[in-house]
């Protein structure tokens, strides 16, 4: 992924929304969506064009309205970030981010059982 594709926090919250839908969506759509930020109208469209503008969403016309979609995959973004996460905080060791989740009390015996089961432990 490059530079320019690299979106905020805020980017984020936009672009899960979008990858949720299963269809383009208008800028009042997305709002509707993002209950727990409350922003407004205007903010979320500023940030979808910016978005546009990064190549991470495109829109087309429908009438009046601007319908965004996601150009990003959602998969591969989050492998990205993951790798970039693991790079900055524990100097791209793996093995040392296994160990801060596996000590801190955030993993339930649920969690546990499950990763043993995907690692066949």
């Amino acid at each position: 992924m490059d530079k320019k594709t690299e979106i905020s926090a805020a980017e984020l919250e936009v672009m899960q929304v979008l990858w949720e839908a299963d269809t383009p969506m208008r800028v009042q759509d997305v709002c509707d969506r993002l209950t727990e930020s409350n922003w407004k109208y205007k903010t979320v469209a500023t940030l979808l064009m910016r978005m546009e503008e990064k190549g991470a969403v495109a829109s087309q016309k429908e009438g009046k309205a601007n319908l965004y979609r996601p150009l990003l995959d959602r998969e591969i973004y989050q492998k990205e970030q993951t790798k970039n996460f693991v790079k900055r905080l524990y100097n791209g060791s793996v093995k040392d981010l296994a160990v801060s989740l596996f000590q801190s009390d955030d993993l339930t015996e649920a969690d546990i059982a499950e990763i043993r089961e995907l690692f066949h432990l």
